[in-house]
């Protein structure tokens, strides 16, 4: 029985001498928030219109729910909720007109979107500016618009290429809220599609799938699953908490003053790998089984140099700390890659 929603199969993409997606494979399961990280330039909004049919790989294969994205293009966008980096709603169309018009290009009839709009502007926190002109929201707003326009057609399978860049942290939280409640209730489902015996399959939550792109840490740690793209690949790929666990053990957590000496001493130590601000920190990545040893020559230097030390102790790698172990590529043997 097949169990999954999108399945990409080293997909390729250039543009000229540009190669923006790399054999590139994904599997999204039903129920799963899948994030896909990376930097500016990595290709993830490449990979996006890849899935979504609004570009054509060069090499390799996209279904959705079973359908080919080349192939069977409308009927594989019929599946998917597609919410794109750039607001694209009509501005001098008010909230409700903005989903009316989508929800009548793919379709639907006013008895079908109408109640199904009103359900969603509630979810979404709209319905009290439903007549509001869509370029008078905030940021924010627009945003929830946006995700709101890609779900009144009831999509199985929702991308959400960095949906929360350029908004505050307070609104990022809230879209993510939304997010967490779209694939834990249903309510907002379609009906299940892999049915065996009028049963529903084992993962298939009660909601969407998402695939979303980011590039911020704290939303990949909120994903069932994270893959890291660099350079148009995937270079690992595993649970954020799988991913942390190849670092354990690996990460040293500094603080003192002056901040620039203490990054000159950790640099100098053989085996420091490498050291990044987190605030008013450092993160140390060391060798392995070279934790205590570090400590303690650090500690010698810091007091031999008239530098304070605050604090020095071993701490649990974050996804920020794997991101930068991962763009070098003398450690990808550690994620066994």
């Amino acid at each position: 029985m097949n169990d999954v929603l999108l399945r990409a199969e080293k997909i390729y993409k250039s543009f000229g001498d540009v190669h923006a997606v790399r054999g590139v494979s994904l599997k999204i399961k039903p129920g799963e928030i899948y994030g896909l990280v990376g930097s500016d330039g990595a290709g993830k909004t490449t990979t996006m219109r890849l899935l979504v049919g609004a570009l054509l790989p060069n090499k390799g294969e996209i279904q959705v729910c079973g359908y080919d994205v080349r192939k069977q293009t409308e009927l594989a966008r019929s599946q998917i909720g597609y919410l794109s980096q750039r607001f694209s709603m009509y501005e001098d169309l008010s909230v409700l007109e903005n989903i009316r018009f989508f929800a009548e290009v793919r379709g639907l009839s006013q008895a079908e979107w109408l109640p199904r709009s009103m359900e969603i502007l509630e979810f979404v926190g709209l319905a009290d500016f439903k007549d509001r002109r869509a370029g008078l929201l905030s940021g924010g707003m627009k945003q929830k618009l946006g995700l709101a326009s890609a779900l009144v057609t009831r999509p199985r399978l929702l991308l959400l290429d960095e949906p929360t860049t350029g908004v505050d942290p307070v609104t990022r939280q809230d879209f993510w809220q939304l997010v967490i409640k779209l694939v834990s209730s249903p309510h907002f489902d379609s009906p299940p599609i892999f049915e065996e015996n009028g049963g529903m399959p084992e993962g298939q939550g009660g909601g969407v799938s998402v695939l979303i792109s980011t590039p911020y840490m704290d939303e990949a740690s909120r994903c069932h699953r994270v893959g890291f793209l660099k350079s148009g690949r995937i270079i690992a790929e595993d649970t954020p908490s799988n991913l942390r666990k190849r670092l354990n053990g690996r990460v040293l957590e500094l603080r003192g003053n002056p901040i620039n000496t203490l990054r000159h001493i950790a640099h100098q130590d053989e085996d420091v790998e490498d050291v990044a601000a987190f605030g008013d920190k450092l993160h140390l990545r060391v060798k392995e089984n070279s934790e205590k040893n570090v400590m303690a020559r650090l500690s010698k230097q810091i007091q031999k140099q008239n530098a304070t030390l605050v604090e020095l102790r071993s701490v649990s790698p974050t996804l920020e700390d794997v991101f930068i172990a991962l763009s070098e590529p003398s450690n990808l043997q550690t994620f066994n890659l």
